[in-house]
């Protein structure tokens, strides 16, 4: 709520309580009330925003954890949790940004944040599609499918692709529905019947299976694709990308977006296969979706008439956090 003219305001934040191991729950969290002004400091370059809507990302578990090989500096306790997020611009000291402008980018989870460097925030100019759809598949999720399909495995035609975790957020479902759009064969995999009838009725998938109920992952794949795989979308690692290795093509290309069956594992899985990536000549590259937000403006030409053409459909959960407007997630 405002105060003193809109001069200041009190801020609710979701703040750590400590950092975790294994999955975090509600408990780890908490509300804390604080005030922040809303006007940005003097001879700065930062901005203040409204946070309109929050995403919830898996990386985000990797800030929360205090592990003894980092991967990217955790959350300070006490400070509020961040992630990307959409925004509108109250004040601006930064000559890129003005009041009243939409953005989004890696924000504060509060109702109001000062960001000091406001470089890697992108100008929403296209209102003509839901604001939250900047939380997903106009923002991070959606670049990131977009280069790990694309650019990284370079699809033909024909292709045989596989996408794990197909169901779980923005990502494995865009991967799916650009790879049919090329004109491949898709699998999926997910973790209940819903999201596998979701994966094959609304994103068009040639088949999907129910990970939870395969002890053994070589043979499902074996079932699902007996052509074998040319590309493998990996957002899971472990025990799924070991049995992938069995089952490539040659010249295969796998793109390591993320490997969520490790991260809450205080010891990862081994890889055994790994010699097929030189029987197979197959490719296999990690990337970091930031490396590529120059190639943002060209996503938005490809991806905005898809959405309005409904040839790309977009499922999202929505949440309303009591503590902001309505509207906001």
């Amino acid at each position: 709520m405002a105060t003193g003219g809109m001069d200041e305001a009190s801020n609710m934040k979701v703040v750590l309580k400590h950092y975790v191991s294994g999955s975090p729950q509600e408990t780890d969290m908490h509300l804390t009330a604080g005030t922040i002004k809303l006007k940005v400091p003097k001879d700065s370059n930062s901005i203040i925003l409204k946070n309109l809507y929050l995403s919830c990302d898996p990386s985000m578990i990797f800030k929360m954890m205090k592990l003894e090989r980092q991967l990217t500096d955790p959350y300070v306790l006490g400070s509020p949790i961040t992630g990307y997020g959409v925004a509108k611009v109250l004040d601006s000291a930064h000559p890129g940004f003005a009041k009243d402008d939409l953005v989004w980018g890696i924000t504060g989870w509060e109702e109001y944040s000062l960001i000091s460097d406001p470089k890697n925030f992108f100008k929403i100019q296209h209102t003509d599609v839901p604001l939250s759809y900047y939380a997903g598949i106009l923002g991070m999720p959606g670049i990131t499918a977009n280069i790990g399909f694309y650019e990284l495995c370079a699809p033909k035609k024909g292709d045989y692709v596989f996408v794990s975790a197909a169901a779980c957020g923005a990502v494995g479902q865009l991967v799916g529905q650009f790879a049919k759009l090329h004109g491949c064969h898709v699998v999926g995999s997910a973790g209940s019947p819903e999201k596998v009838n979701i994966l094959k009725s609304k994103f068009g998938f040639d088949e999907a299976f129910n990970y939870k109920d395969e002890p053994n992952f070589d043979a499902t794949l074996k079932r699902h694709c007996p052509e074998g795989i040319d590309i493998y979308f990996d957002n899971v690692g472990g025990k799924m990308l070991d049995a992938v290795l069995l089952n490539l093509r040659p010249h295969a290309r796998i793109a390591v977006c993320g490997m969520i069956s490790q991260y809450n594992r205080e010891q990862p899985d081994g890889i055994q296969n790994l010699s097929s990536i030189v029987s197979k000549e197959a490719r296999m590259q990690g990337y970091l979706a930031t490396n590529y937000y120059h190639l943002y403006p060209k996503y938005l030409e490809m991806i905005l008439p898809l959405i309005k053409e409904s040839k790309v459909v977009y499922v999202e959960d929505v949440d309303t956090i009591f503590w902001m407007e309505t509207g906001s997630t």
